[in-house]
């Protein structure tokens, strides 16, 4: 069975930081390429960072030179470092596989089922 379990979400003020994880499971994880999505109230879900098996990276415009986004094949993990967060950044934010060029992208997208999501709240 599938799975994908995100961690690591919380409330933070504006420039702060947060490490966001994602544990996988199933050899299908391991050989695409992984993204971070996330979905604030109201709005679409969007792909934001994707990396891909070999460990290039690729960022929506939005989040560029904020977030890093990294992989342990190994351990099977994605992380998403983010920095300098801003209020817009709030939003439930999830892993799943990913589409290169669909980075900076809205949804609907094809990847199968999705894990229960992180929330991240940035607010003063």
């Amino acid at each position: 069975q599938v799975q994908l379990v995100e961690s690591g979400g919380g409330l933070v003020q504006p420039g702060g930081s947060l490490r966001l994880s994602c544990a996988h499971s199933g050899s299908i994880f391991r050989i695409n390429a992984m993204g971070w999505y996330r979905q604030a109230p109201g709005k679409q879900r969007e792909l934001v960072a994707v990396v891909s098996s070999g460990g290039s990276t690729n960022y929506a415009d939005s989040v560029k030179g904020r977030f890093t986004i990294s992989r342990d094949n190994a351990k099977d993990t994605v992380a998403l470092q983010m920095n300098n967060l801003k209020p817009e950044d709030t939003a439930v934010y999830y892993c799943n596989r990913a589409v290169w060029v669909r980075v900076g992208s809205k949804g609907p997208y094809d990847v199968g089922n999705w894990g229960q999501g992180t929330q991240v709240t940035v607010s003063s």
